[in-house]
């Protein structure tokens, strides 16, 4: 039994590791471009930027997927997701990609805003252009001051990967509670955290890694 448990466990937890990977890499780039978005200058992309940022920190996650899963089946008349897992995980990526590139946007604000004017007026003295200031002394600086606050949401997106089983995906959570309703059982979903302890663990030590190798800024 336990290594029929621990079979499905990791069926769900691959589901788990998709979601997560798949939120990253789009949330990450999209999140660095509404987060240059609402510190423009021109206040109309500003503002429009900040509205859309406050309504999707405003609302639950959950209450997003399930518009986002079920919205289109009962707005358009027909479902755009398909039925099967790859349809759930699918419609899963897409709501949280749109909630964490939020959440990362004010993270990357706040990373961009905290690097000192005077380094970009230093790089003006020099000569370089607004592209090469960018990169070669905002954005190195804004990675450091991102890293720890940007490692906690991420590990909260490990565990926010559960809310997919409203939407019925097999993922890990969804995976200890099947035996629970269709075999009695309690303990494998105290075997799940195990699964979940083990993932968050690995994410710490890499964070703790990172920062270390980014303390070339004092």
């Amino acid at each position: 039994m336990f290594g029929t448990v621990t079979l499905e466990l990791t069926k769900g937890l691959w589901t788990t590791f998709q979601i997560f990977i798949l939120t990253l890499v789009f949330a990450l780039p999209a999140g660095l471009i509404l987060g240059i978005g609402s510190a423009s200058r021109w206040k109309p992309l500003r503002y429009l930027i900040q509205v859309f940022v406050w309504i999707i920190r405003g609302t639950p996650l959950m209450l997003q997927l399930i518009i986002i899963f079920y919205g289109p089946g009962l707005w358009l008349g027909h479902n755009i997701w398909s039925g099967n897992e790859a349809g759930r995980i699918t419609a899963t990526v897409v709501a949280f990609v749109i909630n964490y590139a939020c959440y990362f946007s004010v993270i990357f604000r706040g990373g961009i805003e905290g690097v000192p004017a005077g380094q970009r007026e230093a790089g003006q003295v020099l000569g370089m252009t607004k592209s090469q200031i960018f990169f070669k002394i905002t954005l190195l600086q804004m990675v450091k001051r991102v890293v720890p606050p940007m490692s906690n949401e991420i590990i909260t997106l490990v565990k926010d990967t559960s809310l997919a089983r409203i939407i019925a995906a097999y993922e890990l959570t969804f995976a200890g509670y099947s035996f629970m309703k269709s075999a009695g059982l309690t303990w494998p979903l105290f075997y799940t955290g195990v699964f979940y302890l083990i993932f968050i663990g690995i994410l710490t030590l890499l964070f703790n890694y990172i920062e270390k190798k980014l303390d070339y800024f004092k």
